[in-house]
């Protein structure tokens, strides 16, 4: 059902070491190799001037920029950003979310040799988050910050280790920050000197880390490293070259999903993006549909709760839902395993639709890896793989006696260390030169390593019971999360040193308000009885299902307050710093095991 794709079988080299590690190698060789981002620029503007690039909501329409307009304001920006001081050691950092005056200023940087350093909005626009921001200005150094709008982003251009930077806005107000628009004019520096000096080892971002476990840390971005993932891309999935990508896409570009893998994939491919103003996320997803309603993509990324809202959303609109697969080639969830149901859904209304399948897959990867390692890139048999190595990428596993992997990698996508940071960099790598990624996988087939690998947990979130019995926190939460859906958003484990596991619950407050149901809190925890019995209910059915204590549930406890990010409890990516919960809800972690609490919910 996917033939029109003309997808490459997986191909896997495996090397069995003395040393009992094994060594798998993509069976296919990379292609050509981009110098830099400003060369594909260069291409597209040549080759196809008038074709859109670039696009964004104004009003009920589009502003749309082509892929020459791109190219002149690019040259003009970065003009102007190289009359300035602004360097490796004085970066650009970026405190707004996705916008054409975003990209602009991102594509000048990369053409001039300045890094930037995107930075999630949610430090800037939550007041208890400016210590997170802080702690990247004083770590990287700006010379100049850019927001869209001065005014909302007024936090951040306050504080005092930003006095010194530039402010650059596209709508500076009051604010005394130069007008964004100013750079879009002439300017007498050589432009032409200053590309040709790119290299491919040029510094382009500086990534943060998402701080789930430690500040954040600033992972060091080349043009090599960006321009060598979408030549792996390219190799495995050939559609993308077939003609010119299409995406409409909501995922941040301080993270290397969106700003590198997904931006740069319509870049290097001649495509046009599409950027998505609304997010899988209350009061903002029907945003994301009428911009689908608006644009037939052929690749559309998302996370698993994204494509479950999609599901209800194409079933009770059929002109949608023959929009959404009237030009798709591929489906692609991250971020977490897609619920199988989801998988299900999508593939009978594409069938029903069009009489052909999207490939639906995902992979794996880092910030580290910019970011594609793995890429499940032939049909999958379910979700839940991320695939096999692509070209040029070299995998190592060091087994246990499960079965289980500790995942290490090599390559030119691997970054070569933290800014300023020599202490983490040496952590980072094992003598070999791998990157220790910190990540467990599990070959699909040990007989068969073309048939790919299953993320398996965080090497670091597994922790022993009482009884000394190891629980594989990572693959246990992802199933408690599919068995919950939809009346949990997310949960932590508990458990060490104790004799059952258990769990604090973040609950799905928009289930509850659309099934009326109230909650009482108590101290932290929420007592509701309607989502306590079917939490119950839904433990000790998966209790009867599954053997061992470290595979069973035995209580939990809802939380009231959500996990927060001022208090370094979640990131601004959504992820969860199970530690820090953990030791800041330790009384809750308590009552769980406590059997006459009220607020307790046990499996029987």
């Amino acid at each position: 059902m996917t033939d029109h794709l003309n997808l490459r079988p997986h191909k896997v080299i495996r090397t069995d070491r003395e040393d009992g590690s094994i060594l798998l190698q993509s069976g296919y060789a990379l292609g050509p190799v981009a110098r830099c981002t400003g060369d594909w620029l260069h291409h597209w503007a040549d080759k196809t001037p008038d074709h859109v690039f670039l696009a964004e909501r104004d009003g009920d329409g589009w502003r749309k920029l082509s892929y020459v307009q791109v190219l002149e304001a690019v040259r003009s920006i970065a003009g102007h950003l190289i009359s300035r001081d602004l360097g490796p050691g004085r970066p650009i950092l970026i405190v707004s979310g996705n916008s054409i005056d975003h990209a602009l200023l991102s594509l000048a940087a990369q053409y001039a040799g300045v890094p930037t350093v995107p930075v999630a909005e949610q430090y800037s626009l939550i007041p208890a988050a400016l210590p997170r921001l802080d702690h990247v200005v004083r770590l990287v150094n700006p010379g100049m910050v850019y927001a869209q709008d001065a005014t909302q982003y007024a936090g951040a251009f306050a504080l005092e280790s930003l006095s010194s930077a530039e402010k650059l806005s596209s709508a500076p107000g009051a604010s005394g920050a130069t007008d964004f628009n100013d750079f879009l004019g002439p300017n007498g520096a050589d432009v032409d000197s200053a590309f040709a000096k790119i290299t491919p080892d040029t510094l382009a971002k500086i990534l943060m880390t998402s701080g789930s476990t430690s500040d954040p840390k600033g992972v060091l971005t080349t043009q090599r490293m960006m321009t060598t993932n979408q030549a792996q891309l390219a190799q495995a999935l050939p559609f993308v070259t077939a003609r010119p990508p299409v995406l409409v896409d909501w995922l941040p570009w301080n993270h290397v999903f969106g700003g590198s893998h997904n931006f740069n994939l319509m870049l290097a491919n001649g495509g046009s993006f599409y950027i998505d103003d609304g997010k899988p996320a209350p009061g903002l997803f029907d945003k994301t549909l009428a911009n689908l309603r608006d644009v037939s993509a052929t690749i559309s990324f998302n996370v698993p709760v994204g494509f479950a809202q999609l599901v209800t959303a194409l079933k009770a609109d059929k002109q949608l839902c023959e929009r959404y697969f009237a030009e798709l080639d591929m489906i692609f969830y991250a971020g977490a395993s897609l619920p199988q149901a989801t998988w299900a859904e999508l593939e009978r209304l594409a069938l029903e639709t069009c009489g052909q399948l999207p490939l639906i897959n995902s992979s794996w990867g880092l910030t580290e890896s910019a970011p594609a390692a793995l890429l499940q890139h032939e049909p999958a048999r379910g979700a839940g793989i991320v695939g096999v190595p692509l070209p040029g990428v070299t995998v190592k596993l060091i087994p246990d006696a499960d079965g289980r992997c500790d995942l290490r990698i090599s390559g030119d996508t691997i970054t070569k260390g933290y800014h300023d940071n020599p202490a983490k960099t040496a952590e980072a790598f094992d003598a070999e030169g791998f990157f220790i990624s910190g990540d467990a996988m599990r070959l699909i087939d040990d007989a068969d390593p073309s048939r790919g690998l299953m993320f398996d947990g965080r090497m670091s979130e597994d922790f022993k019971l009482m009884t000394g019995t190891w629980v594989r926190a990572g693959q246990l939460r992802l199933d408690l999360l599919a068995a919950l859906a939809p009346y949990v958003t997310d949960l932590v484990l508990t458990g060490q040193g104790r004799e059952q596991v258990g769990m604090l619950i973040v609950p799905n407050r928009a289930t509850m308000a659309a099934k009326g149901w109230d909650a009482t809190d108590d101290n932290g925890a929420m007592i509701c009885a309607p989502l306590m019995q079917e939490i119950a209910a839904r433990l000790t059915d998966l209790a009867a299902k599954t053997s061992g204590s470290a595979n069973r549930v035995a209580a939990a406890v809802i939380l009231t307050d959500p996990p927060s990010m001022g208090d370094g409890e979640a990131t601004a990516k959504g992820n969860l710093n199970f530690p820090k919960i953990l030791m800041r809800r330790a009384g809750l972690v308590a009552r769980i095991y406590d059997v006459a609490d009220p607020a307790r919910i046990a499996a029987l």
